[in-house]
């Protein structure tokens, strides 16, 4: 026991709180002193020598192991502080309000918040001010937003003197106010955080706070903003695993939101072992949890069961209770995308359906008790769904019925609608799913309403129900790990209706207004009121649009004759003939490129093709025109058959020989070379997310087009290509090939023409990218266009290419061009390939596309002829391309 006034205990206690302050700005460095002030302190030693120079020594050692990602470290150093300082209350409670944090971030923040009451009663000033921004940690775990605001507003005002928990104040309280959707004011902590934290030399906690950038971003929806920081992020915090995985958990989170499946994903498996390897218990769970949501989301149902049956043993193991009730649903829902009981299923099968719905109804108990109401009422919904298919009519009534007493609008109006269904009343039905969806647009409708729909987000830790049951409406409705939007599972609930009522009316104009509003809620822009004209505008010609349910696949046709609906069959084997025709094709290119020896005559570098692929190949007949050969026009007739020519789908609503026909594809028949079918070879067709294009006035031309055209690197003929785009229009200009100027060009030019590498990214659409002299230019870039040009070439490789989620939503490159000029309020046109272009073919198709445009006639025609005469196949005009560019 040490005497008051011991010159070596004073001398090791300054030591001691020096290296507390250390381990801020260099951790290494503050455990290199602290383990000095415990050798001389001789700990572990006798009980209270040294007690307190050891108990402050050992709580800089956890510091310094926390700042440097090991959370148990950091936990197992501060219960030996609490045990060192034993006789002095001061810094025991010193090391309890350095455990708040760690305790839970380790997975149990009411233990947390236990040890803030604890340490509390012996903390005053400043120190009280600390605990705090402590005490805010875990109350956002919790969910208890406003609660840590006021913590921090009381904290940050008294931590003048302190930058390092000044700014750890603004950093929390940044966070739960994104949560709370007040961006404005989580913009403004984060950024005062950062320059808080660089001036005093804290770049760690600026890197949190930058970090954190990406994430409110993509909550208050600016997807192209969240990636570019997200890119910026990423490198300042390479260093520090730990916290770049809970950072990307956290953007994953946005992004899951924003339908960006495959871009999450790819984010939550790189963060999920980051996270397990520095021991971030708390934050493993939630992560893998949205992970298994993406994973369904994605369609793949078995990794998103055994995903989420290991996060549901995590949330288990550390009593997160609240929890394992959302766990459970991802688990049923994947069972239930798995399922199949057709009316001749065997018995088994049968007793298995009843029991997968049993568990669904038990499971939505379970979400209610656990304060998660819209989960709750929107399992009832998928429940009674199940039910119906299985004939349990009572059981289905009675979830619809507690489904209808929900608070939210959306899902009760979605009740509704089932209950008229299963009465047989469909136009009630259609209009009580009409309501729903308008609700969620309608001022103070669902869109603006914090009624408890979804209970509270997870950053990686539980939260007490039974206490925040109020607090659970100020969460995002969201941002919950389901399966599908309320709003889109409504819509196309709304869209089967109308296809039963179709086949007892023939209606096919209603079947095309659901189609329009489906494709409207997926792209979360208001839904269009009424049903389209039978009559076209002037100068549209026909529109095909393509809609499903389940397997069975529709063709809508509107004209001169109006509206009609045709039965096409399976929608599984179409989606396997497309693939065959974009495989034939490929194949097609590789082996013309073998023939020419050459070592670049693709647009497509990354493509590599097996030797075995290879053999037993000759070409075949000159089926069309030299383009394709045999097998593959084979393929392409057959599909014709069932899509357009077998049902009669151009003639039935007044098709023009040779016409223009815009096509509005579902699914994956997005990425179908649609101008290589028989019955649309030649004609002038637009390939289109949705019909809003074809219903609008045509705006014709407007003199000559400012064409703008640049050529991208390792490519033979892109630089002569490009020169002949500027050449053959009088206001055409070449423009180099750098990020900075290919961006001013978009928000300048009326055309715009790249002649470049491109790259598809399945997993992540929004990663697709355009190869550039100083780097890639990503999808997501486009998103931040002011102005979109209203023609964009990309004369690349699988640039058109893109995966669609969801119907209305096809992403990629020509998706996010097209995107960012709906969300400016303009039509655009984007031509680009969906299959290999041989870099030598490409100069030749663009150089008559580019004639024919500048004589006045329109993309989708001039497409339409130069691909016919010059017998280069896999270009597609996307979106509004009947409109002409020039006066001719």
């Amino acid at each position: 026991m040490t005497s008051p006034g011991d010159p070596l205990d004073m001398d090791l206690l300054d030591r001691a709180e020096a290296a507390v302050r250390l381990s801020a700005t260099d951790p290494r460095l503050a455990l290199a002193e602290a383990r000095a002030v415990l050798d001389l302190a001789g700990w572990p030693g006798p009980a209270g020598a040294y007690g307190e120079a050891a108990s402050v020594a050992l709580r800089a050692t956890a510091l310094a192991a926390r700042e440097l990602g090991d959370l148990e470290l950091a936990g197992e150093r501060l219960e030996e502080a609490i045990a060192a300082g034993r006789e002095f209350p001061r810094r025991v409670a010193q090391a309890r309000m350095s455990l708040v944090t760690v305790r839970a971030q380790l997975g149990d923040p009411e233990g947390g918040l236990r040890l803030a009451e604890l340490a509390e009663r012996d903390l005053s000033g400043a120190d009280l001010a600390r605990l705090g921004v402590q005490r805010s940690v875990a109350l956002i775990l919790l969910g208890r937003h406003e609660e840590a605001v006021r913590h921090c507003d009381r904290a940050i005002g008294l931590l003048d003197d302190d930058p390092r928990f000044r700014a750890g104040g603004l950093l929390n309280r940044g966070l739960a106010h994104t949560y709370l959707e007040r961006y404005g004011e989580a913009e403004a902590d984060l950024a005062e955080c950062a320059r808080v934290a660089r001036s005093a030399g804290l770049d760690h906690v600026a890197m949190l706070a930058e970090g954190n950038l990406p994430f409110l971003a993509a909550r208050r929806g600016d997807i192209a903003a969240a990636f570019a920081r997200y890119r910026a992020a990423e490198t300042t915090l390479f260093g520090f695993p730990e916290r770049l995985a809970v950072m990307r958990t956290d953007f994953a989170e946005a992004l899951l939101a924003a339908r960006l499946t495959g871009e999450a994903r790819t984010l939550l498996e790189q963060a999920v072992p980051e996270l397990a390897a520095a021991g971030a218990q708390a934050a493993v769970p939630g992560a893998r949890l949205l992970l298994a949501q993406a994973a369904l989301l994605a369609g793949d149902a078995a990794l998103a069961a055994s995903t989420a049956r290991t996060a549901l043993a995590e949330l288990d193991a550390q009593g997160r209770t609240a929890w394992l009730p959302l766990a459970r649903e991802v688990v049923l829902r994947a069972r239930l995308a798995e399922a199949s009981t057709p009316p001749a299923a065997p018995a088994h099968e049968a007793a298995g359906a009843e029991s997968l719905v049993t568990d669904l109804i038990t499971c939505a108990d379970a979400l209610a008790t656990c304060g998660w109401p819209g989960a709750s009422a929107a399992l009832r919904l998928t429940a009674a769904a199940a039910a119906v298919r299985l004939g349990a009519i009572t059981h289905a009534r009675t979830q619809l019925d507690r489904a209808a007493a929900a608070t939210r609008p959306l899902v009760r109006w979605h009740a509704v609608a089932m209950r008229h269904r299963l009465d047989g009343d469909l136009d009630r039905a259609l209009e009580a799913a009409a309501r729903g969806i308008e609700a969620v647009h309608a001022p103070g409708g669902d869109a603006n309403r914090r009624d408890g729909d979804a209970g509270p987000r997870e950053r990686g830790a539980a939260r007490d129900m039974a206490q925040d049951t109020a607090r659970d409406a100020a969460q995002d409705a969201e941002l919950r790990v389901h399966a599908a939007r309320p709003a889109e599972d409504l819509a196309a609930l709304g869209l089967e209706i109308a296809l039963d009522r179709a086949r007892r009316t023939g209606d096919a104009r209603t079947v095309l207004d659901w189609a329009e509003r489906w494709r409207a809620v997926v792209r979360g822009a208001p839904a269009p009121a009424s049903a389209p004209p039978g009559v076209p505008p002037a100068g549209s010609g026909l529109l095909v649009e393509f809609v499903r349910r389940g397997d069975d696949l529709f063709a809508v046709t509107a004209g001169a004759r109006g509206c009609a609906l045709r039965s096409l069959g399976s929608y599984q084997a179409a989606v396997e003939a497309t693939v065959r025709i974009r495989y034939g094709l490929r194949r097609r290119a590789m082996l013309d490129t073998l023939r020419d020896t050459s070592r670049d005559t693709l647009r497509d570098p990354g493509h590599v093709t097996a030797p075995e692929t290879l053999r037993d190949t000759s070409p075949g007949a000159d089926a069309l025109s030299g383009a394709v050969d045999e097998g593959i026009a084979r393929e392409l007739c057959a599909l014709d058959h069932v899509l357009l020519s077998g049902p009669g789908t151009l003639t039935s609503a007044g098709s023009t020989p040779g016409g223009p026909v815009t096509v509005v594809p579902t699914g994956a028949l997005c990425t179908l070379p649609w101008p290589l079918l028989p019955s649309l070879r030649g004609r002038p067709v637009s390939v289109a997310a949705d019909a809003t294009a074809w219903l609008a006035p045509r705006r014709g031309s407007a003199g000559a087009p400012l064409v703008l055209s640049l050529a991208g690197p390792g490519l033979d003929h892109a630089a002569a290509e490009a020169d002949m785009v500027a050449a053959a229009h009088a206001r055409g200009r070449r423009v180099g090939a750098t990020r900075t100027e290919v961006l001013r060009a978009i928000e300048r030019a009326d055309v715009l023409h790249v002649a470049a590498h491109g790259m598809f990214s399945p997993r992540g659409p929004m990663l697709s990218q355009i190869t550039l002299d100083d780097g890639p230019l990503m999808a997501y870039d486009l998103l931040a266009a002011r102005r979109i040009p209203r023609l964009v070439v990309l004369s690349a490789c699988d640039a058109g290419m893109a995966h669609a989620p969801v119907d209305g939503a096809a992403l990629g490159l020509a998706g996010a061009f097209l995107d960012s000029a709906a969300r400016n309020g303009d039509a655009a046109c984007v031509v680009a390939g969906v299959v290999p272009v041989r870099d030598d073919e490409a100069p030749a198709l663009m150089t008559l596309f580019h004639t024919l445009l500048a004589e006045g006639r329109s993309p989708a025609e001039a497409l339409a002829r130069a691909a016919e005469k010059t017998a280069v196949p896999g270009f597609v005009c996307f979106g509004a391309g009947d409109e002409p560019f020039a006066a001719g």
